[in-house]
């Protein structure tokens, strides 16, 4: 009896189960396999694109010669074969391993993972196999005069013409051919499109002057609702009216503003009490709790230990030398960070320029010890307590915080009582996973010994936002070890980065790194202690 049937036996239910499981894991596997592929060919875009431009910049400028650097890069993961969802671009629909509100950085980065194929144009189409031609996305990024409502209804201008782009170009009436015809099809055959957000914003940290950013946003599938024509200029254009499919989860930014809409159970007030230069909001749409009381302390609580300087360099201008700079011998030969204050990859521990340094504030190799430079929020969460999250977009590679607190040998922080927010140093010196799938031309700093005594951070009584940082089987942070102020690599200072682009409120979590088994109480018991992540990697326990 198949399963879709009753069945009037146990075995038989047992049965139906039993596939239905079997096929859910396989789901739930082969999504996690597609979203991995797609965030390594990301990671490999970005550090790529991070080298190739700090390469060029060393090299002389040739008159009348424009080099893109992200054709150097697309054209060498190509060869790497690092291209993901060739195949499944040319179809209606979602593509495998990308979500909504995913974030890109560039145009071909949507090329690379197979979201929009199409450098330029922003209606991208293809040929099924019926031998219709279908759109399969769009990108709305203000070339074009679109505009969206609150209610999920786009209307997008159609390709060619455009009146209003250039006053170089010759305006001309746009035709039913092309992506317009391929839009025109979709809403005929009410096949879905994929839409993509264009935001553009000043360069901010970036060190070129006047530049323009602009970042890509996946919103999910639209339907074509109807097309005509309007005169713009004087020529015939096209719109079309997209409508968002109901169901699909929403955009970060549009679910928070429906969250604050509760009004009286909102609370919001400094958690770091001015500590920190920017202020930590609280907010609670749940129910009356407050945090329990803690001492916020934005440095890390040393007592009697005592810290050993670490030796500077000498630079004046800058640390880029990897000859002359201290630093920079260090850390391999290389900056560790980008002109935007992105880390280009996790290492074992990286070291910052310091006091005992010669180079400015403004030095790359200055970064976390400067503190937050996003806005972030400790809210209330449905099953884990209290969170951390951005009311900023926030790109990968970002410094996100310090884990402050006091700082223990492991034997007194065995007798302490509450092990929440006990975090031992030097835990991911040997953390093996944050190496694997870097590129092959990334430098590894040799792994500590384990020799000597071990430290842990307690935060339970003194700590600072940090300690609100919820664990995650699939997280979006990871903690760095990173020196400047001394030269003990026992006892780095544990800063938090993002590993990947993070939507604004969307929760920062990290890996907390335990081992199912590990902790024991007082009498040698093993402790249990349920995850409550819901990552489709969860594996249930936290330990």
């Amino acid at each position: 009896m198949g399963c879709g049937q009753e069945s009037s036996t146990i075995e038989g239910d047992m049965s139906c189960k039993q596939i239905s499981q079997e096929k859910d894991m396989s789901f739930r596997t082969g999504n996690m396999v597609a979203r991995n592929k797609v965030m390594e060919t990301l990671a490999l875009c970005r550090e790529l694109y991070q080298r190739f431009l700090q390469e060029q910049e060393l090299k002389p400028k040739e008159p009348g010669k424009c080099i893109r650097v992200d054709f150097m890069v697309s054209k060498h993961l190509k060869e790497e074969n690092k291209w993901v969802n060739t195949n499944n671009s040319k179809i209606p629909g979602s593509v495998p391993g990308i979500e909504i509100g995913d974030v890109f950085h560039s145009r071909m980065e949507l090329l690379l993972i197979g979201l929009h194929r199409r450098h330029l144009a922003g209606i991208d189409f293809a040929r099924q196999k019926t031998g219709l031609t279908l759109a399969t996305s769009i990108v709305a990024s203000g070339r074009y005069a679109n505009k969206m409502n609150d209610l999920g209804v786009l209307i997008y201008n159609g390709s060619g013409g455009n009146p209003s782009f250039c006053a170089c170009e010759i305006p001309k009436d746009q035709t039913l051919e092309h992506g317009n015809l391929a839009l025109k099809n979709s809403m005929d055959a009410k096949s879905p499109v994929r839409v993509i957000y264009g935001n553009k914003k000043d360069a901010g940290q970036n060190k070129k002057k006047g530049k323009t950013v602009v970042t890509y946003v996946y919103d999910g599938l639209y339907l074509v609702e109807k097309y005509w024509t309007e005169k713009e200029n004087g020529c015939s254009v096209f719109k079309f009216q997209l409508r968002r499919i109901p169901g699909q989860p929403e955009l970060a930014e549009m679910k928070i503003l429906n969250e604050f809409q509760v009004g009286e159970d909102l609370k919001v007030y400094d958690v770091s009490q001015g500590k920190e230069n920017l202020p930590i909001k609280l907010v609670n749409t749940i129910d009356d709790e407050y945090p329990k009381p803690f001492t916020y302390v934005s440095r890390m609580t040393y007592a009697s230990y005592v810290r050993t300087p670490l030796e500077g360099c000498n630079c004046i201008n800058g640390c880029s030398d990897s000859v002359k700079c201290a630093c920079v011998l260090k850390n391999q030969g290389e900056v560790p960070f980008n002109d935007g204050g992105c880390i280009l990859h996790a290492r074992p521990l990286v070291y910052e320029c310091g006091p005992s340094c010669s180079c400015p504030p403004s030095c790359y190799n200055r970064v976390s010890q400067h503190g937050l430079k996003f806005k972030l929020e400790v809210f209330k969460t449905e099953r884990m307590g209290w969170g951390v999250r951005s009311s900023m977009f926030i790109p990968s590679g970002s410094f996100i915080c310090e884990y402050t607190g006091e700082l223990l040998m492991d034997m007194e922080a065995d007798k302490r009582d509450d092990d929440d927010y006990l975090f031992d140093i030097g835990q991911n010196y040997h953390d093996q996973e944050l190496w694997e799938g870097l590129p092959a031309f990334t430098t590894k700093a040799s792994l500590q010994d384990d020799d000597g005594p071990a430290f842990t951070i307690d935060a339970a009584e003194r700590g600072n936002v940090g300690r609100f940082i919820n664990h995650s089987c699939t997280p979006n942070l990871y903690a760095q070890n990173i020196l400047y102020d001394h030269g003990d690599e026992r006892v780095p200072h544990i800063m938090f980065f993002a590993s990947e682009d993070i939507p604004p409120f969307q929760e920062l979590t990290y890996h907390y790194n335990y081992n199912i088994g590990q902790v024991r109480d007082s009498d040698g018991k093993i402790k249990i202690k349920d995850c409550y992540c819901g990552s489709i990697e969860c594996t249930g326990r936290l330990y």
